[in-house]
């Protein structure tokens, strides 16, 4: 009933830019947090960048003025823009959400993932 898609990942050289989108669709009522986390090869999934929906976010230290995350409440869309990238930058970014929708008899509050996407920072 709920689905996050992402778009933007892909390849850039070191010191590029990338920017990253997440739109949720379904039958959202609210959704409290948005954010990305990444993984890389053999490490744990780590969060990057959340946003609360008013509008406060916290950023991992490793991407701290680099990465802006942003949101809009009525498109119920996130995006992370990433600026300076580094190769160790390089993973699988996923949308994740934490909202509240509907589901056909009552109100209902999840967690929800998005399929993820892949950032490659190579020369």
């Amino acid at each position: 009933q709920v689905q996050l898609v992402e778009s933007g990942g892909g390849l850039v050289q070191p010191g590029g830019s990338l920017r990253l989108s997440c739109a949720a669709s379904g039958s959202i009522f609210s959704i409290n947090v948005m954010g990305w986390y990444r993984q890389a090869p053999g490490k744990q999934r780590e969060l990057v960048a959340r946003i609360i929906s008013g509008g406060s976010t916290n950023y991992a230290d490793s991407v701290k003025g680099r990465f802006t995350i942003s949101r809009d409440n009525v498109k119920n869309t996130v995006t992370l823009q990433m600026n300076s990238l580094k190769p160790e930058d390089t993973a699988v970014y996923y949308c994740n959400a934490d909202l509240t929708y509907y589901n056909g008899r009552y109100l209902n509050t999840d967690v929800y993932w998005g399929q993820g996407t892949q950032v490659t920072v190579s020369s």
